[in-house]
């Protein structure tokens, strides 16, 4: 597994390699590679030179680097890699445009380091992480199997969603992806896709994360 890692401070740098180097060796029983960009000019040539790379986790503050410019660039040069910012701001308005750009994980830097591999673990699950500061409530405990599950929040289908609809949208709250979701729930994927096209009007959300953030508002937790 080949993971970069894009931040100008070589603390945060030197703190993460052993948790990334932890990390891909439970995914893989090849010798973990993790590579160090303290530029992101440099971050685009390592992703050149690497293009089997696994994961990019992204300092949303680098030198020279407007806003978002560094997301941005990175998801048009690598579609195919997710990107997981990571960020000494915690303001639901930054982590909100940055899942907006195409980031699967938004992790302060304040986080302790399992909240940080679990939150890679889930993306590199397919799964997204949206961070507790965005939500408004505590991190979801891991998911029962489907059978075992409690009832979807009554306030879920009290927004018209219908049983199946709501059971997709306590897996959305999880940050699951539409495979796992599907897998889950035993469903193909076409089903799943309107499912969540329909939570999204009922939320009145355009995206997942908008999703999300409109049922915390409303108290509805997975």
């Amino acid at each position: 597994m080949k993971i970069l890692v894009v931040d100008d401070h070589d603390l945060v740098r030197a703190g993460l390699r052993p948790v990334l180097e932890q990390l891909a060796r439970e995914a893989s029983s090849e010798e973990p590679l993790v590579l160090e960009a303290p530029t992101f000019s440099r971050a685009v040539e390592l992703a050149n030179e690497n293009p089997d790379l696994d994961l990019i986790l992204l300092d949303f503050r680098m030198p020279n680097v407007i806003g978002f410019a560094a997301l941005v660039d990175l998801q048009e040069r690598f579609p195919e890699v997710p990107v997981v910012i990571m960020s000494g701001d915690d303001d639901p308005d930054i982590v909100r445009a940055a899942f907006e750009r195409g980031a699967l994980g938004f992790i302060p830097k304040s986080s302790a380091m399992p909240v940080i591999l679990n939150a890679l673990r889930l993306v590199l699950s397919g799964g997204t992480y949206v961070p507790r500061e965005i939500i408004g409530s505590a991190a979801p405990p891991a998911a029962a199997p489907l059978e075992r599950r409690p009832t979807s929040d009554p306030r879920a289908t009290g927004l018209g969603l219908t049983p199946r609809q709501a059971d997709v949208l306590t897996l959305l709250l999880e940050g699951k992806s539409n495979k796992v979701i599907c897998r889950e729930l035993s469903l193909a994927e076409g089903t799943v896709k309107n499912h969540v096209a329909a939570i999204l009007k009922a939320l009145n959300a355009s995206n997942r994360v908008e999703a999300v953030i409109a049922a915390a508002r409303l108290g509805i937790k997975s």
